[in-house]
């Protein structure tokens, strides 16, 4: 590109350099007409070499497998090298139509090259956005935050371009400028300060695989539940599950707590931890009538034939008194309530039987003996996982009344005036 660009200048610079001869009036008629000449070439360059890029990468696009190159055409990466390529020309030309202009080819000179350093940058855009969709569609990277880092490399790229940008506009030395700019790095950093933790974050988030795009979060303090829709440089993106949309700073991932389901969603189950409160005043020992009519409940009836042999044989062997209830062992209904509830567990359908599963009595409260369910659920999703739970305790609190035990309830103003 570059010889094709030098070889079209040397052919053309007899022709500008005798329209460029005169003095007074016929000096400034051969500037204009020079000026009119580059602009006409100018543009035939652009319209040529667009054509021509913008038709081979298409048609590149069509024959190759690979998406990357439909996405640089998707991105118009060819169009801006294609607006690139005449203004190297021009930029090439300044100097021998304004060589007797000296002001005017200096400052026409700086724009030119000031507008060629953006076109560079705006190319390299064009190619980075392109690499970060065809990233995003290979399953190993589309859950990193590429965003992330190419917004970075694109800063780092502009500070660069800016600082050229400079040192043309005004004629100052790079290393001077650098100077410069360290001597300001206190402002930079505070005007970049979200930019530069944003930064640090998705470092920590990416290396530390602590939250990837897909994943379900909950963050409170910022109202977050939901999914991740995007992770970039400043914020990150949640889909909640009302539809609404929460953007969270990206370093709140690192300095604050928040909630990742990833790992849920990766198990064999998803946990139901639910309990239900049981009048302490309910709980009693059984007698041997009510054994015989909760024997009729098929889930427990060998359990209550082996407990109440093993029992049975320790009173008896041990001289217990079962004058009063109290002395020696006994089954209570709270007792045979668990046992129930685990062996209904054991044979409901949807709960993994793999992990831990049991019916537990946590520690006894002013509003009774909490009596938990702790297992867990195949079907994760949410509709299912929760349909499953309330079939689970619709039955457990339908089962409380055959077992003599009652649920505690705080009294209603209707129920005081009941007789």
């Amino acid at each position: 590109m570059h010889n094709i660009l030098e070889k079209l200048f040397n052919f053309l610079y007899p022709l500008f350099r005798k329209i460029g001869l005169g003095s007074g009036f016929a000096s400034y008629l051969s500037l204009f007409l020079n000026i009119a000449l580059l602009c006409v070439l100018a543009y035939a360059i652009y319209v040529i070499f667009r054509l021509i890029l913008v038709t081979v990468m298409v048609l590149i696009a069509q024959k190759t497998k690979t998406k990357f190159d439909d996405l640089l055409v998707t991105n118009k990466t060819a169009k801006y090298i294609a607006h690139l390529i005449p203004f190297l020309f021009i930029y090439k030309s300044v100097p021998i139509i304004l060589e007797r202009y000296e002001y005017w080819e200096g400052v026409f000179g700086k724009f030119v090259g000031i507008y060629i350093v953006l076109l560079i940058l705006w190319i390299i855009r064009t190619v980075f956005n392109a690499l970060r969709d065809y990233l995003k569609l290979k399953p190993r990277y589309s859950d990193k935050p590429i965003d992330s880092f190419i917004q970075v490399i694109m800063i780092i790229l502009w500070a660069v371009g800016i600082a050229v940008i400079f040192s043309k506009l005004f004629d100052i030395n790079q290393k001077e400028l650098l100077t410069i700019l360290g001597a300001v790095s206190a402002v930079i950093i505070l005007i970049f300060r979200d930019t530069i933790l944003g930064f640090v974050s998705s470092v920590q988030v990416s290396i530390n695989d602590m939250v990837r795009i897909g994943d379900w979060i909950t963050m409170d303090r910022f109202g977050a539940d939901g999914d991740v829709i995007e992770i970039n440089l400043a914020t990150v993106k949640v889909r909640n599950f009302d539809n609404t949309t929460t953007t969270i700073p990206t370093y709140s991932l690192s300095s604050d707590s928040f909630q990742n389901w990833r790992g849920m969603l990766n198990s064999d189950g998803r946990r139901i931890k639910r309990h239900i409160l049981i009048k302490a005043s309910s709980i009693r020992f059984l007698e041997e009538k009510e054994l015989n009519n909760l024997k009729q409940i098929h889930l427990i009836s060998d359990y209550i034939d082996s407990r109440k042999i093993e029992i049975d044989t320790y009173n008896i062997s041990n001289r217990i008194d079962k004058s009063l209830p109290i002395n020696g062992r006994n089954l209570t209904n709270l007792g045979l309530f668990r046992k129930y509830i685990t062996e209904y567990l054991y044979n409901y359908p949807g709960l993994n039987k793999n992990m831990l599963m049991l019916c537990r009595q946590l520690q006894s409260t002013s509003h009774g003996v909490p009596l938990e369910v702790y297992a867990f659920s195949e079907d994760k999703s949410f509709a299912n996982y929760e349909y499953l739970m309330s079939d689970i305790f619709d039955h457990i609190i339908a089962s409380v009344g055959y077992f003599d035990l009652e649920i505690f309830e705080l009294s209603s103003e209707k129920d005081s005036h009941l007789p």
